[in-house]
Parts: C-alpha cells; sequence; structure tokens
C-alpha cells in the first residue's frame, strides 16, 4: 500500500480552532437524513401513546399493591 504524500496529509494542529469546529459541525448536519413532518407526528403520537399506556399500567399496579398491603395489614 503507498503512503500518502505530506501534501495529500490534513494540517494537523495542537490547539484548538472555533473555525473548524464550526465547518466541522456544518459538515455532519449535511449528513443528517432528516425526518418528515409526518414521520414526527406519527412517531411522537406512538410515543405519547407508549407514555399513557405505561402510566396507566404502573398506575394500576400500584392500587393493587396498596389495596393489597390495606387488606394483610
Amino acid at each position: 500500500m503507498a503512503k500518502k504524500s505530506e501534501a495529500e496529509l490534513p494540517e494537523t494542529t495542537n490547539g484548538f480552532s472555533f473555525g473548524n469546529f464550526i465547518q466541522g459541525i456544518k459538515e455532519e448536519l449535511e449528513k443528517v437524513v432528516w425526518p418528515s413532518r409526518k414521520q414526527i407526528v406519527s412517531e411522537s403520537a406512538a410515543v405519547l401513546l407508549m407514555v399513557a399506556l405505561s402510566a396507566s399500567l404502573i398506575y394500576l399496579v400500584d392500587g393493587f399493591f396498596g389495596w393489597a398491603a390495606k387488606q394483610v395489614f
């Protein structure tokens, strides 16, 4: 495998460069595949439904164990 010449290697610096940081952010955001509005709405609805169902189940189980504890004690 041939080595890259020094001209092809990226220049490295030991310090932090804010300009390079912002440029890197822009490059990475261009790679992001953003969801459509329809997909966001449907997935948000699914999350809210699951949270509501989970909260309801926890409420019912807690109520049952509270009732059972009152019966025992």
